[in-house]
Formats: C-alpha cells, sequence, structure tokens
C-alpha cells in the first residue's frame, strides 16, 4: 500500500518571533479564522506578517486586528482589505476564560503562529500573555547567548 498524498501543502507555518522576545507566554490557544476568499490565496502563498497584530474582544466575540495579509495577485476587486478585522473562531468555554483572564492587569492576546493544518484550514496560533521588562529581555538574551555556547561546544 501506498500513502496517499494529501492535496493541500502543510508548509505554510508563519511565526512572530519578535512576540517571544516582547512578551512572556502564560497560556496558548489555537484559533480558526473567518476568511474571505482571496486571504486563503495569499496565506497559502506566505504574504502575511504577524508582527503589528493584537486581539480583542467585542460584544463577547474575539477579533484579531492588525494582521496584514497582502491582497491577492490574480484577484480581481473582489480582492480583500488587507488590515481588515478578522473574527476568531474559539470554543465558548474558551472565550469565557480569555474574557476574565484580560480583565487582569498587563495581560494581552497577541498572535504567535499562523499555519495551515491538515485538513486545509487556516489557524491561528494566540498567546494570552504578558509584556516582558527590560531586564527580563536581557536575561533572554543572555539564555540564547549561553545555549548558543552550549550547542558550539557540543559539535
Amino acid at each position: 500500500m501506498t500513502k496517499e498524498k494529501t492535496r493541500f501543502s502543510n508548509n505554510i507555518n508563519i511565526k512572530n518571533r519578535k512576540a517571544r522576545y516582547e512578551y512572556e507566554f502564560i497560556d496558548t490557544f489555537i484559533a480558526g479564522m473567518a476568511l474571505k476568499g482571496t486571504e486563503i490565496k495569499s496565506i497559502r502563498e506566505g504574504k502575511v506578517n504577524l508582527l503589528d497584530g493584537y486581539c480583542f474582544f467585542s460584544k463577547g466575540e474575539l477579533f484579531a486586528k492588525g494582521i496584514h495579509i497582502t491582497p491577492y495577485a490574480q484577484g480581481s476587486f473582489y480582492n480583500h482589505d488587507s488590515n481588515r478585522e478578522r473574527k476568531l473562531l474559539l470554543k465558548k468555554k474558551e472565550l469565557d476564560r480569555l474574557e476574565t483572564k484580560m480583565t487582569e492587569k498587563g495581560l494581552t492576546i497577541i498572535p504567535s503562529r499562523l499555519f495551515i493544518n491538515d485538513r486545509g484550514l487556516a489557524k491561528l496560533e494566540i498567546a494570552l500573555a504578558k509584556g516582558k521588562k527590560l531586564h527580563d529581555k536581557r536575561d533572554s538574551i543572555k539564555e540564547k547567548d549561553v545555549k548558543r555556547e552550549l550547542e558550539k561546544i557540543k559539535y
């Protein structure tokens, strides 16, 4: 028996690397996204920028703002707005949990990774995060340098 190839390519994995540096992740969730037709085509081409993205609640629903999805090159006048607010799809229990955590001081929800799952759906990994202070950022840089030095010694 031969393995059947899936018709979707799973090599799309767009990360927000700056988020790990700027924030300390407390909890992560995987949310679906309500997208328009040409947005998924642009995501499959990898034309997404998560750097300025953040999430907010409006009428009990979670939305992502500041995620830049470049308009599809072959799109016509039906093309999407690149910086529009996108609804995130989570279970009610997860939404309630996030909303109660958001009332705590200094916590925010940021997108950390965008990927396409096995079924070909775009998923956004969001993180409940707390901003790092300057000395925390310095500590993370030191840890990274020490890790790099240990890797050099290993090999």
